[in-house]
């Protein structure tokens, strides 16, 4: 089993667009059995993958174990892909998670969930407190997604030390470069500077596409060129994964 957070400081930098199109690949493309955790209290995850808005607010509760994480994940359209859907409750979940005081719930509720799940793919909300502390402690590796932005050098350093300062045994990084524009000089003195040998995801129709069709990017546009980036992406992913496998076997 694998946790893989898909998590950025700042909102807006395709997130959840990412953390879905992973948990397709995952589960249609890779074969494994595949569990997208939604923490945002906003639900895009399944929203985009088709599902109805949770009307009931019970998420938060499975950090409280007064519900079963088994009791709230429903199947998705598609096969080996289910969802544990973020509702309201998540607006609550910092104070939540302070006053229980149990830095590792996350982790252990993952453990548990890895009976059925070889892939647990988390759609993190855009914030540092005590949601990412759960996040950071339960993760096997971290997605960055971060635009081609001056801002961004400061972000990522920002991100690796509070995870040091909490967790000496963290969780390796991957940062993205994001909805990168080639015509623009920034973006290219970005990709050339302190980004240079990130993967990169380019702006385009066909990632808005993805929310217009509510379905992920390789169903409708499997032979473009943003398709191809993203299966590179999810490739290294699992390089990456079967090499801290190998190391901790």
């Amino acid at each position: 089993m694998a946790v893989i957070a898909v998590y950025s400081v700042k909102g807006g930098v395709g997130k959840t667009t990412l953390a879905v199109d992973m948990a397709w690949r995952s589960a249609v493309l890779s074969g494994h059995s595949t569990l997208l955790w939604d923490l945002d209290p906003q639900g895009g995850a399944g929203w985009l993958l088709g599902l109805p808005d949770r009307t009931e607010s019970e998420a938060a509760a499975v950090f409280r174990k007064d519900v079963k994480p088994a009791d709230l994940i429903v199947p998705s359209r598609y096969p080996g892909l289910c969802v544990l859907q973020a509702d309201e409750s998540m607006r609550s979940l910092p104070a939540t998670l302070a006053r229980i005081g149990k830095r590792k719930r996350m982790a252990r509720t993952a453990a548990l969930l890895s009976a059925d799940y070889a892939r647990i793919i988390i759609d993190c909300p855009p914030v540092l407190n005590e949601i990412s502390e759960q996040v950071f402690a339960a993760a096997d590796l971290l997605i960055v997604p971060l635009p081609p932005s001056p801002l961004s050098a400061r972000a990522l350093p920002m991100i690796q030390a509070e995870i040091l300062a909490h967790h000496p045994r963290h969780p390796p990084i991957l940062p993205v470069l994001s909805m990168y524009d080639g015509r623009r000089k920034l973006h290219r003195d970005v990709l050339s500077g302190f980004a240079a040998g990130w993967p990169v995801i380019p702006m385009s129709s066909a990632i808005e596409q993805t929310a217009a069709r509510r379905a992920p990017i390789g169903t409708f546009a499997a032979s473009g060129d943003v398709n191809a980036r993203l299966q590179r992406l999810w490739d290294g992913i699992e390089a990456k994964l079967a090499m801290q496998a190998s190391l901790s076997s």
